[in-house]
């Protein structure tokens, strides 16, 4: 029971349990299948909260949202904008550009803001008090550390 508790403390809130075995949800199942009455059993209410605790708080989200905003809509903007340069430079004839030209840093940039959503969302911080620094590069480390070894646990079950 002490471990448990321990393991709650490392987890962040919203971060899913680890997963149950099988003889655990059919006798949950087979205890609900019993209690037919109307009032909630302790078991869906357990479920419940474990549904809210799952969720990423909204404080979190609109977090992760700013910051892949941020770090992919400046690239972004500029690929486009990339275009419209490229046309105005050729157009007015200040220089010759070959046509593959366009083509590199168009897709450099873009390229760059698909890198933002993911750096966006794993740069935030996934604690619903820290705010986090402005770049993020703390909260990448660590966050960085959690999907790996979430990784890794994953692929020990």
């Amino acid at each position: 029971m002490a471990s448990q508790s321990e393991q709650q403390r490392d987890r962040l809130p919203f971060e899913p349990a680890k997963k149950q075995k099988k003889s655990n949800q059919t006798t949950a199942k087979t205890e609900t299948q019993q209690t037919q009455s109307n009032e909630p059993s302790s078991s869906q209410q357990q479920r419940k909260a474990q549904a809210t605790l799952s969720a990423i708080p909204e404080v979190v989200s609109k977090r992760m949202v700013r910051r892949m905003a941020f770090f992919s809509g400046i690239p972004t903007s500029l690929g486009i904008l990339s275009f419209f340069a490229f046309y105005w430079i050729v157009s007015n004839e200040l220089l010759e550009l070959p046509p593959y030209t366009v083509v590199v840093v168009s897709m450099g940039l873009f390229g760059l803001g698909v890198l933002g959503l993911s750096y966006g969302l794993i740069s935030s911080s996934w604690d619903e008090k820290r705010v986090g620094s402005l770049f993020g590069w703390e909260e990448f480390t660590m966050n960085f550390k959690r999907i790996i070894s979430a990784w890794r646990s994953a692929r020990n079950e």
